[in-house]
C-alpha cells in the first residue's frame, strides 16, 4: 500500500491552514483588544482581580472540546462552523493576556509613576507614556502564550465544522491514518513554531534600549506590514462568496462518503453549490445543526433517529421506524425524512477473528459465557443509547470483568485487533472489519432496531430550492450494503480519496 495515497493534495493542505492561521488571528485580535483593558482595569481597582481571575482560570480548566460541544446549544453565539470555534478561541486566549497585563503594570515601582506625576501626566499619559511601555514585554509574552495556546486548540474546531487542520486529525482518528493525522499536525506544530519565534522576535524588537529600537525599527515595520499582508492574503483565500448549500455528515468514514455522495448529487445535477461541514461528531450534533439550518442535510439510520433522537424502545418492524420517525420529524421538527439509500448499517458486535474460531462462537449468546474475563470497548454514544450498551448487556447477560473502556470508533477496531480489548461494538458496513480479520457475531435475539440509511433535511431548506428533493432521490435504493463496505474499504484500507471513490461509484451508476 502507498501512504502517498492518503496525503491530502497540497491546494487542501493549504487551503486548511489558510482556514486554521484564519482562526487564530481572528480570535487572538479579539481576545488581544478585550485582555489588555481588562487587565488594565484590575491594575486600577483591584477589588476586580480575582473575580476576574477566577472566570478566565475557571475557562482554561474546561476540556477544549467540552467547550466546543457546549457552544453549539448557545443562541446566537452558538451553532456550528467559524463563529463557536473562534468564540471558544478568545476565551481560551483571554487569561494569559490578562494576567500578563495585570502583573507588568502591577510591578512598575510606585517611584516610577510617582515621577510621572510630579511633571504633570495626566493618568492617561501615564499609562501610555510610563506603564505600557514598561509592561510591553511581559503583556507581549502573554500575547504569546495564548497565541501558541490557540494554534493547538485550533485544531478541535473541525469538531464542530469549523474547518482548520483538525479535519485531517479527525480524518486520520476515523480510519486509524497516521498519515492522515500527521498531515493535519505537522502543519499546525509548524504554525506554533512559527508564531512563538515571530512574536518572540517581535517582543524582543519592541522592548530593546532606544539606540537598539532606532536600528531595528525599520525590521519591525516590515515585519508587522508582512504581516498584516499575510492576514489579507488569508482573508482573500477563505472569504469565499457563502455556498448555497451545506450538507454535514458524523464523525467516521461511512458519513463522510454519504455526505460526500450527497454533496456530488447536487453538484452535478444542479446550478447549486455545497458547503461540506463533515466530521461534526456525533448523532445529537447533526440533528441540532440541521434542525437550527446550520447544516441544511445530512445522512441518518432510522434506529438512531427512533431510539436516540425520539428516545423510543428499539423495535424491529423496519416499517414502523421509518413510519414513526418520518412522521415526528416532519411535525415536530420541521425536517424531511427521505427514503432509504439502499443499505442498513446496524451495530456490529465484533471480536478477533481468531478468538472465533478458538472458542466456536457465531452469536451474542455465545460470547455471553466468556465475558466475565473479557474487556470491552464502545463508542461514548453507544454507552449513553438505548438501543446500546445496557439494553445489549441485559438482553444477553452479558457481564464483563471491568467496565468498558470508552473510546472513538476507529480506534476500537486498532485496538480490537492489538489486543487491547476483547469485544467491541462497530458498524456493520465499516471497511476496516475484513481488514483487520475481526468477526461480526449474530444478532440472534434481533435485539437492534433497523439502521437505513436516510438523508434528512430541512423543510425551509427544501421550500427555498424545490429542486433538490428530487435530485437527492434518485440516489434511494442504489447503494447496497455490500457495496457500502467495498466503498469503506476502499476509503479505509486502500486510502483512496473519498472524491474519487464517490465520483467512481456515482459514474458507474450512471448517476453523473
Amino acid at each position: 500500500m502507498n501512504l502517498l495515497l492518503s496525503i491530502p493534495p497540497t491546494s487542501v493542505i493549504l487551503l486548511r491552514t489558510g482556514e486554521h492561521i484564519t482562526l487564530v488571528l481572528i480570535a487572538m485580535i479579539v481576545a488581544t483588544g478585550m485582555g489588555i483593558p481588562l487587565g488594565i482595569i484590575m491594575s486600577r481597582y483591584p477589588k476586580l482581580a480575582n473575580p476576574i481571575l477566577l472566570v478566565t482560570n475557571a475557562v482554561q480548566t474546561i476540556p477544549s472540546l467540552a467547550l466546543f460541544g457546549f457552544l453549539i446549544t448557545v443562541p446566537f453565539l452558538g451553532g456550528i462552523g467559524k463563529r463557536p470555534a473562534i468564540i471558544a478561541l478568545i476565551l481560551y486566549a483571554l487569561l494569559p493576556i490578562i494576567k500578563n497585563t495585570y502583573i507588568g503594570i502591577t510591578q512598575i515601582r510606585k517611584g516610577v509613576k510617582e515621577a510621572g506625576k510630579s511633571l504633570g501626566l495626566t493618568p492617561l499619559k501615564i499609562l501610555f507614556l510610563i506603564e505600557l511601555p514598561l509592561a510591553l514585554k511581559v503583556i507581549l509574552g502573554g500575547v504569546r502564550i495564548a497565541a501558541v495556546i490557540c494554534v493547538g486548540i485550533a485544531t478541535i474546531a473541525a469538531a464542530i465544522g469549523g474547518g482548520g487542520l483538525g479535519v485531517f486529525i479527525f480524518r486520520g482518528l476515523s480510519t486509524v491514518d497516521n498519515t492522515m493525522i500527521l498531515a493535519g499536525a505537522i502543519p499546525s506544530a509548524i504554525i506554533a513554531l512559527l508564531v512563538d519565534w515571530g512574536l518572540g522576535w517581535l517582543e524582543n524588537n519592541l522592548t530593546q534600549t532606544d539606540t537598539k529600537k532606532k536600528k531595528n525599527k525599520q525590521k519591525v515595520f516590515i515585519f508587522l506590514f508582512a504581516f498584516v499582508s499575510l492576514i489579507f492574503i488569508v482573508f482573500s483565500l477563505i472569504n469565499k462568496p457563502q455556498k448555497q448549500i451545506v450538507i454535514g455528515s458524523k464523525n467516521f468514514t461511512e458519513q463522510i462518503i454519504l455526505g460526500e455522495m450527497i454533496a456530488q448529487q447536487i453538484e452535478n445535477n444542479s446550478n447549486l453549490t455545497v458547503d461540506r461541514r463533515f466530521n461534526l461528531g456525533g448523532t445529537f450534533i447533526c440533528h441540532e445543526a440541521v434542525k437550527a439550518q446550520e447544516i441544511d442535510g445530512y445522512v441518518e439510520y432510522t434506529g438512531t433517529a427512533f431510539t436516540a433522537i425520539l428516545e423510543r424502545k428499539p423495535v424491529s418492524n423496519p416499517n414502523l421506524v421509518y413510519g414513526e420517525i418520518k412522521e415526528v420529524y416532519n411535525e415536530e421538527f420541521k425536517l424531511e425524512v427521505m427514503p432509504s439509500l439502499g443499505f442498513e448499517n446496524t451495530y456490529a458486535i465484533l471480536i478477533r477473528g481468531e478468538d472465533a474460531k478458538q472458542y466456536n462462537i457465531e452469536t451474542i449468546s455465545d460470547v455471553a459465557q466468556y465475558t466475565p474475563e473479557w474487556t470491552a470497548g464502545f463508542s461514548y454514544e453507544f454507552l449513553a443509547r438505548e438501543d446500546g450498551y445496557s439494553g445489549l448487556s441485559k438482553t444477553y447477560d452479558l457481564q464483563f470483568a471491568q467496565q468498558p473502556k470508552t473510546m472513538e470508533l476507529g480506534l476500537m477496531y486498532r485496538a480490537l485487533a492489538e489486543k487491547n480489548v476483547d469485544l467491541v461494538a462497530g458498524n456493520s458496513t465499516d471497511g476496516l472489519i475484513s481488514v483487520l480479520d475481526l468477526y461480526m457475531l449474530k444478532d440472534n435475539k434481533n435485539y437492534f432496531p433497523p439502521y437505513e440509511a436516510v438523508p434528512v433535511f430541512n423543510q425551509e431548506t427544501l421550500k427555498e430550492h424545490p429542486n433538490l428533493s428530487p435530485i437527492i432521490q434518485q440516489l434511494s435504493g442504489q447503494i447496497s450494503s455490500q457495496e457500502m463496505q467495498q466503498l469503506n474499504y476502499l476509503v479505509d484500507h486502500e486510502r483512496q480519496s473519498v472524491n474519487k471513490v464517490v465520483e467512481d461509484f456515482l459514474n458507474e451508476k450512471n448517476l453523473t
